[in-house]
């Protein structure tokens, strides 16, 4: 395999702060190369400059060794460089061919649509990537892989043989990322160079040919996937070794108080009805497939989605949750599993998103905000959950993934909720941001706080779990404890059906 693409000595700073410092990087015809780093590392610099959004400030960029100046996105595609962003940017009532046409129409010599030609062509690049899509829906009706499919093949239709995906598996299920990966495959089966941005190491190694490796806007060093390991991929990102990404659990699980007694909970009729409880003091992980009701239970308990029954206790006295505004004066939060768009208000600041749901805590004269107190309490939740921002007033999109979810966190904990439901609380993290949340759940804990962890990772449900609840189409399938919180049970009890017969009895799970 050739070079088809040379970054040289790539530097790049924003408003005299550095984003990248002599960067350099080979990719080959044919190959699957992975880019690693931390959230900040400087990956998405990188990798807008090579799809024209940013200029450099110093080195070069090469493809087959021409040498080629990006000034605009137009000029990347020319030179056959496509990007799939980890942020769809499709128009939602569009359908496949108008997506994967848009802004270049196919017309014909009086400038009348090609319809034809361009559903023809679509249907021709779908069939390309070995899926099915029904041409003429919304792209809003598709399933989230479909969509990203779809940009794939909008990326291909502009003839591009070196593919950029930034973070293509974010959002989808087991299956469908391995359906993404045979594509990938037969994509570098055609010649087809792809640079592939991901969190998850253990793809990394499933897919990839080699690695590139940064580290605070630097090269740290290339490995081929055959050559390296996890444990020397983790410490080339983040500069140390992280012995246990995991905290250790209590010997003692605590067992002296029921912060939540979910008594019965069914959300629609003839749903199964489920009960479970969590005690003060644990993390409680809800472990399953997707689609496995997980999201939706916690959910309809706190009043978000209705419900058919429902019975709950708040530390031991009957609760009314109606809606999460109910929840929020119980002391129930929840970190929505799409924090940008549901948790976050990501153009404003840091202080904003810390205390826009508790604002009468600041009030005075019964009118008035006191702006210098507001500000105090956000100065010290940035330091309660370990916040790496200039201040209370950085804009929350300035910040990495793991620092906005603890800007999530610490709006709870400003609340005072004491009993947090956390939704694939790393998703979209990297490795060492991870153990920085992982760390920050077990203190919780240890101060009292009762988490229930949604999670699809079935290391963080093993690895920080007391208990777990399994779901299966629905219903909670069982409630392991240790010692049988292991991949194999859980996989076990969320696929094959087998029902802890006790666990429609509310009482069996105390």
């Amino acid at each position: 395999m050739s070079p088809l693409l040379q970054v040289e000595n790539i530097s790049k700073s924003f408003v005299g702060i550095k984003a990248l410092t002599d960067v350099s990087m080979i990719v080959k015809a044919g190959e699957i190369h992975a880019l690693l780093g931390e959230n900040g590392a400087g990956k998405s610099t990188l990798m807008k400059i090579l799809c024209g959004v940013h200029r450099t400030d110093a080195g070069r960029i090469l493809i087959e060794g021409q040498d080629c100046v990006f000034a605009r996105y137009e000029d990347a595609v020319k030179a056959g460089v496509g990007i799939v962003f980890q942020e769809f940017s499709l128009i939602p009532y569009l359908n496949a061919v108008e997506n994967i046409f848009l802004g270049r129409e196919l017309r014909s010599a009086f400038g009348m649509l090609q319809r034809g030609c361009m559903r023809q062509r679509s249907r021709e690049l779908l069939d390309r990537l070995g899926i099915t899509i029904p041409l003429d829906e919304p792209v809003q009706n598709l399933s989230i892989a479909q969509q990203q499919f779809i940009e794939i093949a909008k990326a291909l239709a502009l003839d591009a043989r070196i593919l950029i995906l930034d973070e293509p598996t974010a959002t989808l299920t087991p299956t469908e990322a391995e359906h993404l990966f045979a594509i990938m495959r037969e994509l570098r089966r055609q010649g087809v160079a792809m640079i592939f941005i991901s969190h998850h190491l253990d793809e990394i190694f499933e897919i990839c040919d080699r690695i590139t490796v940064l580290r605070d806007g630097g090269f740290v060093g290339e490995r081929a996937v055959g050559s390296t390991n996890i444990d020397e991929l983790v410490e080339m990102m983040v500069g140390r070794k992280i012995e246990k990404s995991f905290p250790p659990k209590p010997l003692n699980p605590p067992r002296d108080e029921i912060a939540l007694d979910v008594v019965e909970l069914q959300l629609a009729s003839g749903d199964p009805v489920n009960s479970f409880s969590l005690y003060k003091g644990e993390i409680l992980g809800f472990a399953g497939l997707v689609g496995s009701g997980r999201t939706e239970t916690a959910l309809g308990i706190i009043g978000a989605i209705p419900t058919t029954r429902k019975k709950v206790r708040v530390h031991g006295k009957d609760a009314k949750l109606s809606s999460p505004s109910d929840a929020l004066l119980q002391g129930i939060g929840l970190l929505p599993e799409d924090r940008k768009g549901e948790g976050l208000i990501t153009s404003s600041s840091v202080r904003n998103n810390m205390t826009l749901n508790n604002l009468g805590k600041y009030k005075q004269l019964h009118f008035f905000i006191d702006r210098k107190a507001e500000r105090d309490g956000a100065l010290d939740m940035m330091k309660k959950v370990k916040l790496k921002a200039n201040g209370p007033e950085s804009r929350v999109d300035s910040l990495s993934g793991g620092n906005q979810q603890k800007i999530v966190i610490a709006r709870w904990l400003n609340h005072h909720a004491d009993i947090l439901f956390f939704d694939e609380p790393t998703r979209g993290i990297d490795v060492g941001a991870k153990a920085e949340i992982y760390q920050l759940m077990r203190e919780l804990t240890e101060r009292g706080f009762s988490i229930v962890m949604i999670s699809s990772e079935l290391p963080e449900i093993v690895g920080m779990s007391d208990r777990v609840a399994v779901f299966k189409q629905g219903r909670i399938a069982t409630i392991l404890e240790p010692p049988q919180i292991t991949p194999e049970d859980i996989m076990r009890y969320a696929t094959a059906g087998e029902t802890n017969h006790n666990a429609g009895i509310h009482h069996d799970f105390v």
